[in-house]
């Protein structure tokens, strides 16, 4: 295994694989199967519609996972409740590959969001353990670029393992790379959250934490921002299909490549943001970052409506509203992050469920207000934007 350095930990860039490996586990077991589902419904003997239902109640488990190990990591440190969920990841997603049933199938995909969850939210605690604000908005930026490949290439691996095996193989490869993180993550990380530092609370204290993070202005202001952030990617993700193939006529493998380019925006900026934050601050690249784009989704919206510029405009002004989220995410999470101390693991917690919850909410929107064009997509990114522009504004003030 890696050597580690002179206080415990694994080395910077050992560091960074691992738990962006850990927290990409997620994307990826959206994304890979998302190919299978065809094969999946006809061997199980339903519609593709029960299938999709899969990837609600992974939304479920995820919200409900991430709330839970906020309270454990910050209870029971974070390295033993991080090894728990991994194992279970790995073990549900094993038990994905054999489900006989589309129920079964429902239950262990539960189990996998459950246990994936717990990469999302402790993650981002060790990251506040080890590092002050501005070392956290860097390590943001280069865990973006590790964990942001796997939404790329997720689904053209899951459907080119369909040419030579079936969807049981797809779930067998992701519980692979599950178990070779929950190795890196037992045998290389320590625990980074010391017995005396650690919140031992009873039910009581625990909703007393979570009130006094709702109540922290600032806090709430930023993780209120990100959410809105998370709600236009949602919705961008629902209604780009529509906009690109039913409105515009692009063709699916064209869809994907524009897709992919513009995955790839987001996650170059977030690189580039390294670079930023050596001569600003994290919240002045986040104020202007956020107006940027606001301002392109408002001209997204007007695009759509109008038809100007048809859609090589679209695609540009689209490219600028997804790439400026890669400067939002690691600054926006370094700003929250850095005054909740001793309860980073509640906090933490609290920042993904909300994130799922109103990304989950902005996608459903555009899915029921379907109407073959960009503009229920169009409608709520503006929206969303320019809600969490405000927010930022009011409630992070000095």
């Amino acid at each position: 295994m890696k050597r580690r350095t002179s206080e415990g930990m694994p080395s910077r860039r050992w560091l960074v694989l691992m738990l962006g490996a850990v927290a990409a586990m997620v994307p990826l077991s959206i994304d890979m199967y998302l190919p299978a589902f065809p094969q999946i419904a006809a061997e199980l003997g339903v519609a593709v519609g029960d299938v999709q239902l899969t990837l609600s109640i992974y939304m479920i488990g995820m919200a409900l996972g991430q709330a839970i190990y906020g309270t454990l990591a910050d209870r029971l440190g974070r390295r033993g409740p991080l090894v728990f969920g991994m194992a279970l990841f790995t073990i549900a997603t094993a038990g994905c590959a054999l489900a006989e049933s589309i129920d079964a199938l429902m239950l262990w995909r539960l189990g996998v969001a459950l246990g994936g969850s717990s990469g999302m939210v402790i993650t981002r605690a060790i990251v506040r353990d080890r590092f002050d604000e501005s070392e956290s908005a860097h390590f943001y930026s280069t865990l973006m670029l590790v964990m942001g490949v796997a939404p790329i290439l997720a689904p053209v691996i899951g459907g080119q393992l369909l040419l030579f095996t079936s969807w049981r193989g797809i779930f067998w490869l992701i519980a692979a790379c599950g178990a070779v993180c929950l190795a890196a993550v037992y045998w290389t990380l320590p625990e980074t959250l010391p017995g005396p530092e650690r919140v031992r609370h009873n039910v009581r204290q625990i909703l007393a934490t979570y009130g006094g993070l709702f109540r922290h202005r600032q806090f709430m202001g930023y993780v209120l921002a990100v959410s809105c952030m998370s709600g236009v990617l949602f919705a961008y993700i629902a209604g780009s299909p529509t906009l690109f193939i039913e409105q515009y006529g692009v063709s699916a493998q064209a869809f994907g490549i524009f897709f992919g380019a513009n995955a790839a925006g987001l996650i170059l900026t977030a690189q580039f943001n390294r670079g930023l934050l050596k001569r600003f601050s994290s919240r002045r690249i986040l104020l202007t970052c956020y107006s940027i784009n606001t301002g392109a989704t408002i001209l997204l919206l007007v695009q759509v409506l109008t038809g100007w510029g048809g859609f090589p405009a679209a695609l540009v002004v689209l490219w600028v509203c997804v790439a400026s989220a890669g400067l939002i995410f690691p600054n926006t999470t370094a700003l929250a992050m850095s005054p909740v101390g001793r309860v980073a693991g509640s906090a933490s917690a609290l920042m993904g469920t909300l994130q799922f919850a109103l990304g989950g909410i902005m996608a459903t929107l555009v899915g029921t207000w379907h109407d073959g064009t960009g503009r229920p997509m169009a409608f709520i990114l503006t929206a969303t934007s320019i809600a969490g522009w405000t927010l930022l504004r009011v409630m992070t003030r000095e």
